[in-house]
């Protein structure tokens, strides 16, 4: 069989792959299939061909996995995001860790053991921001699509972009990502946006008015975050909306206007108005407490992020004296985590603004033992620096998607430090990485933590010691 694209197959999911996807085999042929999971019996449409594999749209399920299970959410077949809703949830586990599993053993040639994945207590309402889109043009449903009549997608659509589509706004009348005040509120604005004529964002004709819906809520904090980003300045407007709001849901602790009236279709203002409250929300990870301003990166789990950093320092076995570096710091949350055991800490990241909270952070939380420089790693990270701020016992890299940069990989190989945490996002850039450490380091294991329960996002940590000669 040629499987060329177009074709119908039947075939059975036996594992679970790349972004999520079920994978089966056609005459040997791999083929990748969206919306799957192993022990489906399913048909589907040849999509795209590859030299080695096929990748197929699901068109039905013909007997489904005895582990499949039916999604609590309406959307869940056609919103990106929750692409697993349908795999139980100590099934998602599994495949996590076998994903890093397959990645360190595969791509990186090591046999270290990797622990099985730390789950998440909450599998719902685990997020602490949504950042929810507006579009005058409507992603429509399956049988809109296939109806015979004419369909107007056009409108106000407030939700989450359809998988792969920038212009098409899947119109969400529920989500379960985080609480329920969440969606209700991004149903209210809807409404009222609607009766009175406030219109969205045009992402072709740049005009229209509303553009985000961002919310954040806190962990540990009753505090409660709506930042609406709209594409004019328009006072009166904003202040109307607010008001409505606040009688609605008076859980609601503080409301931001951010003004992006560029190009970019980021939920971040070019300037931004604070409309009610302080402007930012408190939150905590472990014994810090942090301002989270509209904009500002913060753990998205955050009890997850507690459970993620407790490994890592557990890794990093902390001695008296220590000197720590924190390669790829961010805004400094795991810096701080490792200041408590810690002489002295030095984080190096590339974003300004990241370094600027970065600073306040440690100053808010009285804490005088860490530092942070900004600089690509590849350029800062020198003997220069060791020289400045003393040679590291310990090393942190918490690098982004793409892993570390070759330069950085051959210090770390050059420098020796006797312990090594590897915190990554991505378990394959992390595992390429790996393979060249293992030469100078003993990789001892590694610890998938499951920070995005229903989707196939997994974060691992991996602990690494000098090798003795």
């Amino acid at each position: 069989m040629s499987l060329k694209k177009g074709h119908e197959v039947t075939l059975t999911i036996e594992g679970a792959a790349f972004k999520g996807k079920g994978i089966g085999k056609v005459d040997g042929m791999a083929v990748f299939v969206t919306g799957t999971m192993p022990g489906d019996e399913v048909k589907a449409r040849i999509i795209k061909r590859k030299k080695n594999y096929r990748e197929g749209k699901l068109l039905e399920i013909l007997n489904p996995s005895p582990d499949r299970t039916e999604p609590l959410c309406q959307h869940a077949k056609v919103c990106g995001g929750c692409s697993w809703q349908h795999v139980p949830y100590q099934k998602q586990l599994e495949f996590k860790t076998q994903q890093v599993t397959d990645h360190i053993h595969r791509i990186g040639g090591l046999d270290t053991p990797v622990l099985p994945a730390l789950g998440s207590e909450k599998e719902l309402y685990y997020r602490n921001k949504m950042e929810y889109s507006v579009s005058t043009r409507r992603w429509l449903t399956e049988e809109e699509i296939h109806s015979e009549e004419f369909v107007d997608d056009s409108g106000f659509a407030a939700g989450l972009h359809a998988p792969g589509r920038f212009d098409k706004i899947l119109n969400l009348n529920e989500c379960h990502l985080q609480r329920k005040e969440s969606f209700e509120i991004l149903s209210f604005v809807r409404k009222y946006c609607e009766e009175n004529n406030i219109e969205a964002f045009n992402t072709f004709e740049k005009t229209g008015y509303l553009r985000h819906v961002m919310i954040r809520t806190a962990h540990h904090t009753d505090d409660f975050m709506v930042n609406l980003v709209t594409f004019k300045d328009e006072p009166e407007t904003i202040k109307h909306l607010s008001e409505e709001l606040l009688n609605a849901f008076p859980v609601i602790t503080t409301i931001v206007n951010n003004v992006n009236d560029q190009i970019s279709p980021v939920a971040i203002g070019r300037y931004e108005h604070v409309i009610y409250g302080p402007g930012y929300i408190r939150d905590k990870i472990g014994e810090f407490e942090f301002k989270i301003h509209p904009n500002a990166f913060f753990q998205t789990n955050t009890a997850q992020a507690e459970k993620l950093y407790e490994v890592a320092r557990t890794y990093a076995d902390l001695k008296d004296g220590d000197v720590v570096y924190d390669l790829y710091c961010g805004v400094g949350t795991l810096s701080l985590f490792m200041s408590q055991k810690a002489s002295k800490v030095l984080g190096i990241e590339l974003v300004d603004v990241a370094v600027e909270n970065a600073r306040y952070n440690a100053k808010e939380n009285n804490v005088e033992n860490v530092s942070f420089v900004k600089g690509d790693m590849k350029d800062v990270f020198t003997p220069e620096m060791v020289q400045e701020f003393g040679t590291p016992d310990v090393l942190i890299t918490d690098p982004p998607r793409a892993g570390m940069h070759p330069d950085v990989v051959s210090r770390l190989c050059e420098l020796k430090v006797p312990r090594i945490v590897y915190v990554s996002c991505d378990s394959s850039t992390m595992a390429r990485d790996l393979k060249i450490l293992s030469e100078v380091y003993d990789v001892i294991e590694v610890q998938p933590v499951d920070m995005f329960p229903q989707t196939y996002h997994v974060e691992a940590v991996a602990k690494l010691s000098l090798k003795e000669i």
